[in-house]
């Protein structure tokens, strides 16, 4: 055994399953499977066989009558090897480590019956199958315990989601203090002990001033490694552990691990005052009755598991039911007071929030919005497979610590990766005083070395930013939750594309419809114009109302031609190719203005044109966007002495806004959303000409540049119409 003195600091690290040593209460020897020859031996080994073995020697059945017995053993899948060897008063016992075969020896206990041990075990088991409460199941076991080992105490210790331990039940002589309810901390059991406890359930140290007994060599010649003890019943102790047992005033003790379900969920822990040992017999009734409590635990974990499964189930389906059936699936979440509540109740939370892109929707009692805000960004950077929980925040996330109060627990799921929404609900701290077995933050330093605790006196401590646990059943609701939405949501967007890849066909068709008519319909009404010049040009006897009848069929003919016109050209830029190239916004717009003004060379205009970033486009089709605003700024400002026109651009990293201003009639903002329709006019006819096709065809060609176009006005005092187009790079060269 290594005389090095292991730390404290470091104990979670310490080898302590191959300490190289094993307690004198017993011996131990180590068999090669292949040939059960001989490879390593305890020093006492002679004391207790009577009989010299070294190593490398074979046992055959004139050294051990059991050889053919543990042969065979081996053969199957047995998992331990009993036998009594009557002749020497022993008790063995056999493991496999690898390709080891691990035989103990402990001296037989006179006197003890098994059908006593029965009896008793036996009545245990009819108890626990009349379904007492927990409480009462776990006292009862502390009590048959005490009384078959009779140690002087028996405790039941549960272990924590943290790994910090309650005594929940005991039971003894009264001789060492109680521990009835209070906790001893995590590191009291580290992890490598705590995974021992798991795969070897039975430990017993009978006198904790033993002196540790060497296996020889310590060097195992068939793996060319130190013996792994971890199924051993006699490995030796850290002397950590012993002196932390020594601090508590125990000479003596026994545990018996508690697993549930392939889990440690606890231990039985057994104490005396002075040196105290138990038959193998005794030790294995006790584990029987750790076996059968654990069976009644699970039975407790799984009825209450499916109860509330169950209770969720109805919760989730509600929820369902309303995301389906509701125009968005949100709605179905939070559409009303019965939906929310249903929200908290799918996972038992006291408060929720649902971000979606920049919205943030709360529920019940949550954080500020701008907390949870930076919440969601703090998540979007952990590594989350489907669903986070935890009962303290605050501890993984330190700004959590001003809303503890409402926001200790969470449990958060990305429902969209692509937009970076989140479903998230709170638990409130819940505020206790914990009875600690000792103050569990004391440690004491000497030489350089962390040593246990000495003091086991009550130790109170407040516990803050701690929630209430999330049961498997509500995590497991949590994720089928996840799952439907991501359902409903995928589910929706295969609609919305095929009603999308319905309306593009649809508007193909409208197209292809509306450049037919437009292109048919331009020579009959030319012909009408044509014909009623000529017979206003044939009849000299024609009167004056004939000739005004005349006069009224050519500009309508005209006007019907124009509108054509302009449904072909709306009609037109669906279908045609947009060649991107710098266009000189400036010089475009001079071109226009020269354009208009020789149309109206009565009027008064006042031009105010600002600096006009060149920007990538269609040339053509911007000249189209320019004209059809400067012409409707000017039309409609004509009514005034002097039109003034502003023309300006703001520019950004990002897009160019160009605007036109104007001192006209203005519009109602009200009548916003028909602005830009096909055939939307919100002056009369009479009083401005024009077919209402104009901002139509501003917005798709913007459009058709990824842009967007947008207005303000005021009756009477004027309009802006601004058009945004997104900086591009220049060698970008079409959009089809």
């Amino acid at each position: 055994m290594s005389s090095a003195t292991p730390k404290l600091d470091s104990c979670g690290a310490e080898p302590i399953h191959i300490p190289g040593a094993i307690q004198e209460h017993g011996a131990l020897l180590v068999l090669s499977a292949r040939d059960l020859a001989i490879l390593q031996a305890s020093d006492n080994l002679e004391r207790y066989l009577d009989m010299p073995l070294p190593v490398g020697t074979v046992a055959d059945n004139g050294v051990f009558p059991f050889r053919d017995a543990l042969s065979a053993w081996y053969a199957n899948d047995e998992s331990n090897f009993r036998y009594v060897w009557a002749d020497k008063g022993l008790d063995v016992t056999a493991h496999r480590s690898g390709t080891l075969v691990i035989l103990e020896f402990e001296e037989t206990r006179k006197g003890e019956s098994a059908e006593a041990l029965m009896g008793e075990l036996t009545g245990f088991a009819q108890y626990l199958n009349s379904v007492p409460s927990l409480e009462d199941a776990l006292l009862r076991t502390a009590q048959l315990v005490s009384s078959i080992s009779g140690y002087d105490r028996t405790l039941i210790y549960d272990f924590g989601p943290d790994w910090s331990g309650h005594v929940v039940a005991e039971a003894g002589s009264g001789a060492l203090p109680s521990y009835l309810e209070l906790r001893f901390p995590a590191g009291d059991i580290p992890p490598q002990a705590r995974q021992l406890y798991t795969i070897n359930r039975l430990r017993m140290i009978p006198d904790i001033g033993y002196k540790p007994v060497p296996v020889n060599p310590q060097i195992n010649p068939e793996t060319g490694a130190v013996l792994d003890m971890s199924l051993s019943q006699l490995r030796s102790v850290s002397p950590v552990h012993i002196e932390y047992m020594r601090n508590m005033g125990t000479a003596a003790s026994m545990s018996v691990s508690i697993i549930v379900n392939g889990r440690l969920w606890g231990l039985i822990a057994c104490h005396h005052a002075a040196p105290h040992s138990v038959s193998r017999s005794v030790r294995e009734a006790c584990d029987f009755a750790a076996q059968l409590l654990s069976m009644r635990i699970a039975m407790e974990q799984s009825s209450k598991d499916a109860s509330r499964r169950v209770e969720l189930g109805y919760v989730q389906a509600r929820l369902l039911n309303g995301m389906a059936s509701a125009p968005k699936w949100v709605d179905g979440l939070l559409g009303g007071e019965d939906e929310r509540q249903d929200l908290l109740k799918q996972v038992g939370a006291d408060g929720a929030a649902l971000v979606l892109d920049d919205e943030c929707h709360l529920v019940g009692q949550t954080p500020p919005r701008h907390e949870v805000e930076d919440l969601v960004l703090w998540l979007g950077e952990q590594e989350i497979a489907d669903v986070f929980a935890t009962t303290n925040l605050p501890e993984i996330y330190p700004a959590a610590a001003s809303y503890a109060s409402v926001a200790s627990g969470l449990v958060a799921m990305r429902v969209s990766e692509l937009h970076g929404s989140w479903l998230i609900w709170f638990r409130p701290e819940v505020v206790k005083t914990v009875r600690w077995g000792g103050n569990p933050h004391k440690t004491v330093q000497e030489s350089g070395r962390i040593h246990p605790r000495k003091s086991f006196e009550i130790w109170k401590e407040q516990v803050r930013n701690i929630a209430a646990p999330w049961s498997e059943a509500e995590l497991s609701a949590a994720r089928e939750l996840r799952s439907a939405i991501i359902g409903i949501v995928l589910r929706k967007a295969e609609e919305m594309a095929d009603l999308t890849r319905e309306l593009q066909r649809t508007n193909k068709e409208l197209e292809a419809f509306s450049y037919s008519v437009s292109h048919d319909l331009r020579a009959p009404f030319r012909h009408i114009v044509g014909f009623a010049q000529l017979l206003r040009e044939r009849s000299s006897a024609m009167d004056d109302k004939s000739r005004h009848y005349l006069q009224m069929i050519s500009e309508a003919a005209l006007g019907a031609g124009k509108l054509v016109d302009d449904l072909l050209n709306f009609s037109q830029l669906g279908r045609a190719q947009i060649s991107m190239k710098p266009v000189d916004m400036k010089k475009l717009v001079s071109e226009v203005r020269r354009s208009v003004l020789s149309t109206i060379a009565d009027r008064k205009v006042e031009w105010h044109v600002g600096d006009l970033p060149v920007t990538l486009g269609d040339p053509t089709l911007l000249r189209q966007v320019w004209y059809n605003l400067i012409d409707n700024a000017i039309k409609y400002s004509r009514q005034e002495p002097v039109s003034i026109i502003t023309i300006s651009a703001i520019a950004t990293e990002d897009d160019v806004t160009y605007s036109v201003q104007d001192n006209g009639v203005g519009f109602d903002m009200a009548y916003y959303n028909k602005l830009f329709g096909v055939f939307q006019r919100l002056q009369r006819v009479e009083d401005f000409e024009g077919t209402g096709i104009g901002l139509a065809l501003v917005r798709r060609i913007v459009e058709r540049h990824r842009g967007s176009v947008s207005a303000e006005g005021t009756v009477g005092e004027g309009a802006s119409f601004s058009f945004t187009l997104p900086v591009m790079k220049i060698e970008e060269e079409e959009i089809a």
